[in-house]
């Protein structure tokens, strides 16, 4: 059977709400190593797409001139139970889960702010904060091998 996770990310009270909440696989094949990205929980009353497996943007946005953000979207808490619809019993793989918040201004837009200057062009304004799990590793069973 695939496994399942319980995945659940709590906000910092003091930072930007969740945009959404994602599961990483990576597994071997052939050689080659693979990762791949599934959205698993949404902010806003967002749906995973089951053909995608991402999240509809919650237009959340960065107002460039103070660099505030509308606290009204996104999520304070993101939960959800998860399984693998790619799962192979066979297949070594690990997962790990990644939060992320809406997004936010970057160091340097803050400073140019602050400085009264216009922030730098070679520079993207906003960035998006992102937490991550420790690695959880499913390797098949080898008993019957033994």
């Amino acid at each position: 059977r695939a496994p399942s996770f319980w995945v659940w990310a709590l906000a910092d009270p003091i930072a930007a709400p969740l945009q959404r909440v994602q599961v990483i696989k990576g597994w071997e094949e052939g050689g080659e190593t693979h990762e791949k990205v599934f959205d698993v929980a949404c902010s806003d009353g967002g749906v995973v797409d089951p053909a995608t497996h991402r999240c509809p943007e919650n237009g959340a946005q960065v107002n460039l001139a103070d660099c505030s953000f509308d606290p009204g979207v996104g999520a304070m808490q993101l939960r959800t139970l998860w399984q693998d619809p790619e799962f192979q019993a066979g297949q070594e793989a690990f997962y790990y889960v990644r939060a992320l918040e809406n997004p936010t201004c970057r160091w340097s837009t803050w400073d140019a702010i602050r400085a009264g200057e216009q922030p730098r062009s070679d520079l993207h304004k906003t960035l998006q904060e992102r937490a991550w799990s420790s690695p959880i590793w499913y390797r098949p069973d080898t008993t019957e091998a033994l």
